[in-house]
C-alpha cells in the first residue's frame, strides 16, 4: 500500500492516528505530552473528520484526575474516548485507570512516558510512568520510534475496541515524542476498514443512557468482590491474539512484520538484549555492526507489554540464546529487578527456558544511550558470569554498578549527514531546524531526523539541535557527538570553552555567529579549540547575524538568518529552492504575527544566504597554549565545592560524564542556595549603561529587573575610595545622606531585556555591546561583596528604598523580561532572610529550582529564603504544611520561653528579652531584632531550659511563608488546595503570578485565560470568560486579598505585598504577568509598559481588600486602579494571542473581542460598586 511520507515528530503522529478513532478527548496538560492533545484541537477547530464522520470535541480539564474522569464518564455514555498524557499525570489518572479497565471500556491513553519526579524533577523521558499503570489493567503496547508510533498506535485503537480491555499506548518522552523523522502516514480510510463496527455497536448498546438503565459501579462485600474481580480473565486472555490480528492485518497492508516480541539479529545468537522504546534502534545499529564483525548478538523487541505473552517471548528468542540481559528504563529501589525483568525471568521460568538472565537499567531522566553502553552490554554478556543489576551510560563509582564503556565505531547509516546547532533558548534556533528538517525532509528524497537537546532554563538557557539527512533510513535515536557541520548561533559559548568544534568531523565546517573581526575571533577562541581547528582541517565560518537582525528589525531574532547561512553551506539543496522552501516556511510559522514580521524573515533570509564569511586558518593555531587560568571559585565550602563539581560542568553541558560520587553530599535532592551568581552565562549581546549624569535614582529600573543585574548602591566615603576606578557616581549624594550613589550592571548575568531602558524616565539608560561593558562587571561584583546597606536608606519603605536591599533572588534562569521574577525578586528584598518558599511545578519551579544552581541566595548572616518544590496539584496544602511544621516547633519553644522565669540563672537581662520577643512574637519585622537579643541572653544562661531553646533557636523568629505559583496551579489544578490553604485562616501568604496561559508547558488555555485569547487546547479563541479567582477569595470576608500590576504602579505593587505579609491571617495576591506566549509587539522589553496598557485599557483591575479595614468599621475594599482611558481592543490587538484570531476566524474574533470588552466593562463596573460601599 502507497503511503504519503511526512516529516513529524512522534506526537504529531500519535494524534494523527488517534484522531481518526477518537470522538471525545479528555484532556491536560502535561510535558511532553501536550502537544498530542494541541494537534487534536486545532484539527477538530479547522473541521477534519474522524472516521465516524465527525470532528473531535475536546475538553480541557482542571487536572489529569479531572481529564481521567471525564474519559471514564464519556466511555459510560459511549463515546470513543482518548487521552494524552505523561509523568506524574498518568499517576494521578491510576484510580480511574482501574475503574475504566474494570469496567471493560475501551479507552486509549497516549503517553510519552516520562520520568516520576522523587528527588528532584525531570521532565524527560523513562519508563517510570507507565511501570507505574502496569497493575491497573490497561493493556499496554510500546513503541520504538515516529514510524512505529504511526503504524502501531492503530493497532491500541483497534484492539481496544475489540477486545473491550483499555490500552496505554507508549512512547519515549522527548526522545521518540520530539524525534522528528521522515515516515509513512496512514490514510484515514484504511484505518475505517480495519475497525470491527460490530465491536463498536456492541460498546455504545453496553452504554449508560436512560432509555435502557443500568447501575454502573456498585460496591460489594466481601463474599463477592473476589469472585467478580476473577470474571474478567477470558478478557484479558484473549487480548494477545487480538493484538496479534491487528498487527497482521497492518502488516499485510504496509508489508511490515509486527509482532508482539520481534527479534531482530543473528539466528544463532549466544547473546540477547530484550527492551522496549527507542533503544531498540540503538541496539539494531550495534547488532548490525557487531554481527558483520563475526559475533553472534540479538535483541527482542517487546511490543505488546501487558498483557505478557510467555509463549510468545520464547518463541522470540533463539533457542541458542545463552545468556540474555534485560534493559528496563527505570529504577525501583529495593526490587530484585526492574519490572520487564522480573517478567521476562518468570516467562523463561514458565517455559523451562535455563539461560542466564540479567538485568540493568538505562536512560533514566533521558540520558542519552548511545552505540557504546549497547557494546558494554553484549561485552558484559560475553563474561562467565554477567553481573546483575548493572546501570550503563554513567559512572557509578560509589556502588560499583556500572558497565565500563570504551569510545565506539560510528554505527550510523551509511553516508548520514549529521548537522549540531548550538542555541539559545528564545532565539529562535530550534524553530528554525524544524523547519529546515521538514524542508529536507517533504522536498528530497533523503530520510531525516531531528532532536533537540535543552538545558533545565527557561528562554535564555543552552538548545542543541541535531539533525541527521541522508539517503538511507535513519535510526540514531541518540546525541550526534561527530558532525559534519556545527553551527554555534551565541558567541557567548565561545568565550565559555564549551567544547563544540571537537564534534566536528575532521574536514567538516565550523560556523560561529558573532560581531568579532578575525583578530578578535583570534582573541577569543581558546588554544584547545584552535588546536583542533587546525589539526583536523576545519572549514572555519563566521556570521555577524546579530547585527542583521538589527537592521532588518528583528532584534535579537537571529534564527532566520542562520537557517539561510546553514542551506548555503550545506548544499542539500539548490539554494534558490531553499530560500523558496525557506520563504514558505516562515509565512507558515509567522502570519500569525502579521505580515510584517513575515516581511522581515523574508528579509533575513536573502541575507543569510551569503552573510557568512571564510575565515583563514592560522598555521600556528596547531600549536596554541592558553595564556589564563581559571580562577578558583570563592564562597562557603559547601557552596563551592558543588558550584565546581556539579555546577560548572552541568553548565558546561558536561553534566553526562558526572560520576554517582558527586551526588552523594545530595541524595535528598538538597542543594545549596547562591549558586547562579557563579554562572556569568554572558549570553546577552545588548546590556544597559548608565549615565549618571542625567540619572534620577528613582531606581525604577532595579525594581522592574527580572533578574537583579541592575541594582543601586549607597557607598560611604571609604567604600567609594575602595571601589574600582572605573566605578561612576551620580553627581549629587543620596537623598538626605552623604553616602555616594551609583547604579552598579552586570553585564556576564543581564539577559539584555531592555525592560530597565523602558522604565526609565530620564533617558538615563541604553542598550550597547555586552562586550563593551565587561569592565563594570567588577564595579558590580564590588558593591555586591563589599557595599553594606545603609540604615538610613531603607528606613522608610518605598519604591525608591526598597531597592537598597539585597536581592535574594538574582540571575534565574527566567526568560528575558520576565514579570515572574520581577515580583519575586521584589519580595525577597522585603522578607527574604526569613521566607519559605512553597514552589508549584511550573514557570516559577523551574527557573527558581534548578539542580545545583539555585537563584535563590543568602544575606550576609546566611540567611535567605528557604525554598522546596512538591507537586504541581498540591503546592498550597505543601505551604500549609511548611506552616504549620514550623510552627508546631516555634509553639513549643514559645511555651519554653514563657516559662524561662523559672530557670535558677535567668537573670533581668533574659527576663527583659524574653518579654520583648513574646510582645513582638506576630510581628515579622520587629520579632527578628527581639529574636537575635534573646538568643544573646540566652546563650549568655547556664540552664536546660536554655540550652534546649537553643538547640532550635533557627525556629525562634517569626517566620514568613510563601506559596509561589502561576494560574494554572491557582485556577486549574491546585484550586481546591489554594481555597482550602485561604478557609483556613492561618497565616500564610499565595502569590499567584498570572500568565492567563500555562505557560511551562507551552502555551495551553486554563480558567485564567480571557475571552477570545488564543492558545493550545483554545485554538479557535476561548468563548468562557475567566475565572475571577480575587472574588471566590473575598467572599470568606477574612482574606488579604490583592490584584496588581508592577509597571501600572509601582507603588501600589509595593503596598499591597507588605500589607498581605502583614496581615495575621491568609493573603492572596494576583499579579499580572506578561509572558513570552503573549507574542507582545515589541517583544519582551515591553514587558512592564504592557501592564500599564492593560490597566489603562480596563484589560486588568488594581485592587486591595483588607478585612482590617472593615474590621474598623471601613470599607475593606480599594479600587486602585483609574477608570479606562485606553482602547481594549487596541491593547489586545497589540498581542498575538489576541491578533492571530482575526486571521484564523476573523468572524468568531470579532464576536470574542466584542463579549470580551463588554465583560471587561461588566467587571469593573461591579468593583466601583464594590469600593463605593
Amino acid at each position: 500500500m502507497a503511503r504519503k511520507m511526512k516529516t513529524m515528530d512522534g506526537n504529531n503522529a500519535a494524534a494523527h492516528v488517534s484522531y481518526a478513532f477518537t470522538e471525545v478527548a479528555g484532556i491536560y496538560p502535561i510535558t511532553p505530552s501536550s502537544p498530542m492533545a494541541d494537534y487534536v484541537d486545532q484539527w477538530s477547530a479547522h473541521g477534519l473528520k474522524n472516521i465516524f464522520g465527525t470532528t473531535v470535541r475536546v475538553e480541557e480539564m482542571q487536572s489529569e484526575a479531572g481529564a481521567a474522569g471525564t474519559v471514564h464518564g464519556s466511555l459510560n455514555a459511549g463515546a470513543l474516548t482518548t487521552t494524552y498524557t505523561a509523568s506524574q499525570g498518568l499517576l494521578l489518572m491510576i484510580p480511574n485507570m482501574y475503574k475504566i479497565a474494570g469496567e471493560l471500556l475501551p479507552a486509549v491513553f497516549h503517553v510519552s512516558a516520562r520520568t516520576v519526579a522523587s528527588h528532584a524533577l525531570n521532565i524527560f523521558g523513562d519508563h517510570s510512568d507507565v511501570y507505574a499503570c502496569r497493575q491497573t489493567g490497561f493493556a499496554m503496547l510500546a513503541e520504538t520510534n515516529t514510524q512505529e508510533v504511526m503504524d502501531l498506535g492503530a493497532v491500541a485503537h483497534l484492539a481496544a475496541i475489540k477486545s473491550s480491555v483499555p490500552f496505554i499506548n507508549f512512547f519515549d518522552g522527548f526522545r521518540t515524542s520530539h524525534e522528528i523523522q521522515k515516515i509513512g502516514v496512514w490514510d484515514y480510510e484504511d484505518l475505517k476498514e480495519m475497525v470491527d463496527m460490530d465491536a463498536v455497536n456492541a460498546f455504545r448498546k453496553r452504554a449508560l443512557n436512560p432509555e435502557r438503565p443500568v447501575m454502573r459501579g456498585s460496591h460489594e462485600n466481601g463474599d463477592i468482590f473476589f469472585q467478580h474481580r476473577e470474571a474478567c480473565n477470558k478478557y484479558y486472555d484473549a487480548v494477545p491474539s487480538v493484538v496479534e490480528e491487528y498487527m497482521d492485518k497492518v502488516n499485510a497492508k504496509l508489508g511490515t512484520n509486527y509482532k508482539l516480541f520481534n527479534y531482530y539479529g543473528a539466528e544463532d545468537a549466544d547473546r540477547v538484549i530484550v527492551a522496549m522504546g527507542s533503544i531498540c534502534d540503538v541496539a539494531e545499529e550495534v547488532i548490525d555492526y557487531m554481527n558483520a564483525h563475526g559475533e553472534k548478538v540479538g535483541l527482542v523487541k517487546v511490543r505488546l507489554y501487558r498483557p505478557f505473552s510467555a509463549e510468545r517471548l520464547v518463541e522470540a528468542i533463539p533457542a541458542t540464546a545463552k545468556k540474555i540481559a534485560v534493559l528496563d528504563r527505570t529504577k525501583e529501589p529495593g526490587a530484585l529487578g526492574e519490572p520487564l525483568y522480573l517478567d521476562v525471568v518468570a516467562a523463561l521460568a514458565s517455559k523451562g527456558v535455563l539461560a542466564k538472565v540479567v538485568g540493568g537499567r538505562y536512560g533514566l531522566g533521558s540520558k542519552d544511550t548511545p552505540p557504546s553502553s549497547v557494546f558494554a552490554v553484549y561485552e558484559e554478556l560475553a563474561k562467565d558470569e554477567p553481573r546483575h543489576n548493572f546501570t550503563i551510560g554513567i559512572v557509578d563509582d560509589v556502588t560499583g554498578l556500572s558497565l565500563a564503556e570504551k569510545p565506539s565505531p560510528n554505527t550510523a547509516a551509511e553516508g548520514t549527514i549529521e548537522c549540531k546547532f548550538w542555541g539559545l533558548g528564545g532565539d529562535g534556533t530550534v524553530g528554525a531546524n524544524k523547519n529546515s528538517i521538514k524542508i529536507i525532509g517533504d522536498h528530497t528524497d533523503k530520510y531525516v531526523q531531528a532532536y533537540f537537546q535543552y538545558d533545565s532554563k527557561k528562554t535564555g538557557g543552552i538548545t542543541v539541535s541535531h539533525l541527521r539527512f541522508g539517503d538511507k533510513p535513519i535510526k540514531s535515536p541518540y546525541y550526534i557527538n561527530k558532525a559534519d557541520f556545527v553551527a554555534c548561533h551565541n558567541p557567548s559559548y565561545v568565550i565559555k570553552g564549551y567544547k563544540m568544534v571537537n564534534d566536528v568531523k575532521p574536514g567538516g565546517v565550523f560556523l560561529i555567529n558573532c560581531q568579532w573581526t578575525p583578530e578578535e575571533l583570534d582573541h577569543h577562541l581558546n588554544a584547545e579549540t584552535k588546536r583542533y581547528i587546525a589539526k583536523n582541517n576545519i572549514q572555519l565560518y563566521t556570521v555577524n547575524a546579530i547585527d542583521l537582525a538589527a537592521q532588518i528589525g528583528m532584534g535579537k531574532r537571529t534564527n532566520t538568518i542562520l537557517q539561510a547561512a546553514f542551506f548555503a553551506l550545506a548544499k542539500v539543496l539548490p539554494i534558490d529552492e531553499a530560500v523558496t522552501y525557506m520563504k514558505d516556511a516562515a509565512t507558515k510559522s509567522y502570519l500569525k504575527k502579521g505580515q510584517d514580521v513575515v516581511d522581515m524573515n523574508h528579509k533575513a533570509i536573502d541575507a543569510g544566504v551569503s552573510a557568512f564569511v571564510k575565515i583563514d586558518v592560522p598555521a600556528e593555531w596547531a600549536n596554541a597554549v592558553d595564556s589564563e587560568t581559571a580562577e578558583p571559585s570563592e564562597g562557603p565550602e559547601k557552596l563551592v565545592k558543588m558550584v565546581d563539581n556539579i555546577m560548572i560542568p552541568v553548565s558546561k553541558m558536561d553534566g553526562d560524564s558526572l560520576p554517582v560520587s558527586a551526588f552523594v553530599d545530595h541524595v535528598d535532592g538538597t542543594f545549596e542556595q547562591g549558586a547562579s551568581a557563579y554562572e556569568k552565562r554572558g549570553v546577552a549581546v545588548l546590556v544597559p549603561e548608565w549615565n549618571e549624569q542625567t540619572c534620577a535614582k528613582c531606581n525604577r529600573c532595579s525594581f522592574v529587573c527580572p533578574h537583579a543585574t541592575i541594582r543601586p548602591f549607597a557607598l560611604s566615603e571609604e567604600e567609594a575610595s575602595a571601589a574600582p576606578a572605573n566605578t561612576k557616581f551620580a553627581p549629587k549624594p543620596v537623598v538626605k545622606t552623604d553616602y555616594k550613589y551609583t547604579l552598579a550592571i552586570s553585564p556576564l548575568d543581564c539577559m539584555g531585556c531592555g525592560v530597565c531602558v523602558g522604565v526609565c524616565p530620564t533617558n538615563s539608560l541604553k542598550m550597547v555591546s555586552r562586550e563593551a561593558q565587561e569592565d563594570q562587571q567588577k564595579v558590580f561584583d564590588y558593591c555586591v561583596e563589599n557595599v553594606t546597606e545603609k540604615p538610613e536608606t531603607t528606613a522608610v519603605m518605598n519604591v525608591i528604598s526598597s531597592q537598597y536591599k539585597k536581592p535574594l533572588l538574582e540571575f534565574s534562569g527566567s526568560c528575558a523580561g520576565c514579570a515572574e521574577t520581577s515580583y519575586a525578586r521584589l519580595i525577597t528584598q522585603l522578607f527574604g532572610d526569613r521566607m519559605y518558599i512553597s514552589n508549584a511545578t511550573g514557570c516559577s519551579s523551574i527557573w527558581g529550582g534548578p539542580a545545583a544552581t539555585s537563584p535563590y541566595t543568602t544575606d550576609k548572616e546566611g540567611h535567605g529564603p528557604a525554598w522546596a518544590n512538591s507537586l504541581f496539584e498540591d503546592n498550597a496544602e505543601h505551604g500549609l504544611g511548611l506552616y504549620l511544621g514550623q510552627k508546631a516547633v516555634r509553639e513549643r519553644l514559645i511555651e519554653k520561653i514563657k516559662g524561662i522565669e523559672s530557670c535558677e540563672n535567668a537573670g533581668d537581662a533574659l527576663k527583659a528579652a524574653a518579654k520583648a520577643y513574646l510582645d513582638s512574637v506576630d510581628d515579622g519585622e520587629t520579632n527578628a531584632a527581639a529574636t537575635k537579643a534573646l538568643v544573646a541572653e540566652l546563650e549568655k544562661t547556664d540552664c536546660d531550659t536554655a540550652r534546649e531553646i537553643l538547640e532550635s533557636k533557627e525556629f525562634l523568629s517569626k517566620k514568613s511563608v510563601w506559596v509561589f505559583g502561576g494560574d494554572g496551579w491557582a485556577y486549574d489544578i491546585g484550586f481546591g488546595g489554594v481555597d482550602h490553604v485561604l478557609a483556613s485562616g492561618e497565616d500564610i501568604n499565595i502569590m499567584v503570578f498570572d500568565t492567563e496561559v500555562y505557560s511551562n508547558t507551552g502555551g495551553q488555555a486554563s480558567k485564567a485565560s480571557q475571552i477570545g485569547q488564543v492558545a493550545q487546547f483554545a485554538a479557535a479563541g476561548k468563548s468562557i470568560k475567566k475565572k475571577s479567582l480575587a472574588d471566590i477569595a473575598m467572599t470568606y470576608g477574612y482574606i488579604y486579598v490583592a490584584q496588581i500590576a508592577m509597571g501600572a504602579d509601582m507603588n501600589q505593587t509595593l503596598k499591597a505585598i507588605r500589607e498581605a505579609e502583614s496581615y495575621k491571617g491568609p493573603s492572596l495576591i494576583i499579579a499580572y504577568s506578561p509572558c513570552e506566549m503573549h507574542s507582545i509587539k515589541g517583544g519582551m522589553q515591553n514587558c512592564q509598559k504592557e501592564m500599564d496598557r492593560a490597566v489603562k485599557c480596563g484589560y486588568w483591575d488594581m485592587f486591595r481588600y483588607d478585612p482590617r479595614l472593615a474590621a474598623e468599621g471601613k470599607n475593606p475594599f480599594t479600587l486602585d486602579s483609574k477608570a479606562p482611558t485606553e482602547s481594549y481592543r487596541d491593547f489586545i490587538l497589540g498581542e498575538a494571542r489576541y491578533s492571530s484570531l482575526t486571521r484564523s476566524f476573523p468572524e468568531r474574533a470579532e464576536k470574542l473581542f466584542e463579549k470580551a470588552e463588554v465583560e471587561a466593562k461588566k467587571k469593573r463596573a461591579r468593583f466601583e460598586k464594590l469600593s463605593e460601599k
